[in-house]
């Protein structure tokens, strides 16, 4: 039972991407699913969540505006979709359970593999 997240890969600045992020094992519909990221040498950063129960969103203030999570329960799959890319936004990015608190995103269960987001010219 985990989340797998893929998509990655080398985009310019300004460029956009789109994660996806599936479950294998599970349905996701009753979770809050959420994505993180690591770079090199830092610590991982809660980047954005969306509830089960309404699709309330919540963003770091380091993408919001830029970053949009969504997810489809039909396909048991969140998705990020990336624009206005940054180099500080290579990372390595995991998807899983998440909660918020005093709007901080946390991660809690179901870590899968990550996929490499590379933003570079």
């Amino acid at each position: 039972v985990q989340l797998q997240a893929f998509g990655g890969g080398l985009v310019q600045p300004g460029g956009s991407l789109r994660l996806s992020c599936a479950a294998s094992g599970f349905t996701l519909d009753y979770y809050a699913i959420g994505w993180f990221r690591q770079a090199p040498g830092k610590e991982r950063e809660g980047v954005s969540c969306i509830s089960s129960s309404d699709g309330s969103t919540y963003y770091a203030d380091s993408v919001k505006g830029r970053f949009t999570i969504s997810r489809d329960n039909a396909k048991n799959t969140v998705y990020l979709q990336m624009n206005s890319l940054k180099p500080e936004d290579t990372a390595v990015y995991y998807c899983a359970t998440c909660t918020v608190v005093a709007g901080k995103i946390d991660g809690m269960d179901y870590w899968g593999k990550g996929t490499l987001v590379t933003v570079s010219s």
